[in-house]
């Protein structure tokens, strides 16, 4: 799994990097905030999905994804208390990367692993909120919005603009 992306690495997240993950999610995402907890839980649920981002050993970036079920998203700040089985889709909760990360490709790089872990998971799909302005960015990969009244409350978490999006993946 490492990357290199303009001197940064691509790593299996360890518990031992909360810290460093909390303070990259009070940067880049100030107005979704999340307790450590819910970055704990979903280490510990699934640990295959977590990924930091380091350049020089500074950590500069993450993701956290499991599988779960399509068109249910997580409410912010929610805890999951366990992994669907049967799962109907591969969700990634977060990928967050400092300014200093940004515009190196590590983001881009790291889809088509996600792709292919849902794809050997067998799952149909990958699906997530965008929130950030992030829509642009998920489109030029493949993502689409997903409208369903139904999703209202959950994304409204969020925010007003947070969109569920998802790809199909490949057979």
């Amino acid at each position: 799994m490492n990357k290199t992306m303009h001197g940064a690495q691509w790593r299996r997240l360890e518990a031992s990097d909360l810290a460093a993950i909390n303070s990259i999610a009070d940067i880049v995402h100030a107005n979704y905030p999340e307790d450590e907890a819910i970055l704990l839980e979903r280490l510990a649920l699934y640990p295959d999905g977590c990924f930091i981002l380091a350049r020089e050993n500074n950590p500069v970036g993450y993701i956290i994804s499991h599988p779960w079920q399509f068109g249910q998203p997580p409410e912010l700040n929610s805890l999951l208390n366990s992994i669907p089985d049967p799962a109907t889709t591969y969700f990634i909760h977060d990928i967050a990367l400092l300014p200093i990360a940004r515009g190196t490709g590590a983001a881009s790089a790291m889809i088509p692993n996600l792709m292919r872990h849902a794809a050997t998971a067998r799952l149909p799909n990958v699906s997530l909120v965008a929130v950030n302005n992030s829509m642009e960015f998920w489109e030029r990969h493949g993502f689409r919005v997903f409208e369903d009244p139904s999703l209202g409350t959950k994304l409204s978490s969020y925010d007003e603009d947070a969109r569920f999006m998802f790809r199909s993946v490949p057979a």
